[in-house]
Parts: structure tokens; C-alpha cells; sequence
């Protein structure tokens, strides 16, 4: 099983893998396939719960579906990435929420959106034995304030990133993801981080590279620039759940092979 410590000797040695999962079956597929990050994104509430944004989704939300996946991958890290206001309001309630996801889900580690009052609770946290991977540049849960477009993209908006990035190394953290933000920016924090990147929309200068699974395998309906469809489940379910119709319809299913007959009962029935 893969720890902390093998995702950060993975630093400028050997590309890192990173996928979302919210239930077992698929992050035992993703695990099964070698990835080496399963991140329990706070993604579920556009991938799968049916919202509008991540803000909705709740600290149960994500223990829940962060316990499912645990249970369904054996050798990846399992992240749990803290929802909006589940840190932030108090150090105490961001220390609990974050350390629970460990304790009671089976998390390897958690992931928290970076600004300047992350940075003592990435401290507190790494001190507690929790670990904590970054993520700088464009951080959805601040969607009201910047929308989901590019970030870094004037050189006082590109220090602070990098600042970010820094400063969270120092505090602790393992592993920093750098989202939708100039290559360029990328390979610089790439350059001075000794602990890995991992990039989605940062261009190919990262350590690794994490995309939503929804994305990834064809499922979403439709995806961001940066990502690309490595398959098309979304056609495949809409065929099978044509024939699923077209067949109890026309009587096809369930056939005899799919029933069966208690000779016992022939006497009553």
C-alpha cells in the first residue's frame, strides 16, 4: 500500500497518478489500475450529488463516501478533501474534522484548499500526525470570488500562489495541487517545491496529474479545457440502458434462464 512518504520520493523522479472515486466499485477500478492517489473530491457535488458547485456538500458527505472508498481500494492513498466550512472557522473544528476523516473513514490523508489561514492548521495538523496535501491557484470553494477561471495570470496574483505553495511546504504538507494556472507558473513552483505537484489545468511541468473521474472515463455530459476523455462510458450506459428497456418491454427479459421453477410447488400452484 502506498504511503506519504512513497507519494513524496515520487518528486522529480516518477510521474504521480491521481483520480477521484466516491464509492467503492470505482475506486476499487481506479486502484486496480495502478493509480496512486484515490482523492474523495469535494467534486462529488457537481460528479454525483447533483449540485451546482462543491459548496453544498457536506463534512458527512464526504466521511461517508471517503469510508466507501477506503473499503474498496487496497494499495492507493485514499485523500479526503475537507468541504467548504468543514476548516477555517476555528482551528479546533478544522483540527477534529480533518483528524476524523482518519480516525472513523479510513482516509490516509486529507486535502484542504490553501489560503493564508490554512497554513497554522496544515502545521497543527502535520504535527498530529495528519497528513495534509496543499492546493493553490484556482480553489473551488472560492468560486463566488473568482469564478473558476484562470488564475496566476498577473505576476502579483502568480507570487501569491507561489508564496501559498511555499509556505504550506514549510507548515508541512506533502504533496500541493496547482489548479488551472499558467505552465509557466507550474514548472517555477514546481522548480523550488521538494515535495511533488500535482497539476489539472497547470500544464505538463507538474509531478503528477489528477483529473475528475466523471471526466476522465466519459461520463460527464461536458468538461473543463484542461481535461480530456480517456474513454466513453456515458454512450456505453445510455446504450445498455436502451436494450435494458427495449428487452423488459418486449417481453425478452427475463427469460428462462433468468428464473426458476420449485417442482414442490407444483401441487399447489
Amino acid at each position: 500500500m502506498l504511503t506519504v512518504r512513497d507519494i513524496r520520493a515520487k518528486a522529480g523522479d516518477e510521474p504521480i497518478t491521481m483520480l477521484t472515486a466516491y464509492d467503492a466499485v470505482t475506486a476499487g477500478l481506479v486502484d486496480a489500475a495502478g493509480v496512486d492517489v484515490v482523492l474523495v473530491g469535494d467534486s462529488m457535488g457537481n460528479a454525483v450529488l447533483g449540485y451546482d458547485s462543491t459548496l453544498p456538500v457536506t463534512r458527512e458527505e464526504v466521511a461517508s463516501r471517503t469510508g466507501a472508498v477506503a473499503r474498496g481500494a487496497d494499495d492507493a492513498l485514499v485523500v479526503a478533501d475537507m468541504p467548504f466550512l468543514s476548516f477555517g472557522t476555528d482551528l479546533e473544528t478544522g483540527i477534529e474534522n480533518c483528524g476524523r476523516m482518519l480516525k472513523e473513514e479510513g482516509a490516509d490523508a486529507v486535502k484542504i484548499e490553501s489560503s493564508e489561514h490554512t497554513v497554522d492548521l496544515t502545521e497543527r495538523l502535520t504535527d498530529m500526525g495528519v497528513p495534509v496535501m496543499a492546493h493553490v491557484g484556482l480553489t473551488p470553494q472560492s468560486v463566488n470570488q473568482t469564478g473558476y477561471l484562470r488564475q496566476g495570470t498577473d505576476p502579483e496574483e502568480a507570487r501569491e500562489i507561489h508564496d501559498l505553495a511555499v509556505r504550506h511546504e514549510e507548515a508541512g504538507a506533502f504533496a500541493c495541487v496547482l489548479e488551472h494556472i499558467p505552465d509557466n507558473l507550474a514548472a517555477a513552483i514546481t522548480g523550488d517545491l521538494d515535495v511533488p505537484t500535482i497539476g489539472i489545468g497547470a500544464g505538463t511541468d507538474c509531478d503528477g496529474q489528477v483529473l475528475v473521474i466523471n471526466d476522465a472515463v466519459g461520463l460527464s455530459e461536458g468538461s473543463p479545457p484542461f481535461a480530456e476523455a480517456f474513454g466513453n462510458v456515458r454512450e456505453e450506459m445510455e446504450d445498455a440502458l436502451d436494450s435494458y428497456v427495449e428487452a423488459v418491454e418486449s417481453g425478452e427479459f427475463p427469460g428462462e434462464e433468468h428464473s426458476y421453477t420449485e417442482p414442490e410447488l407444483d401441487d399447489l400452484y
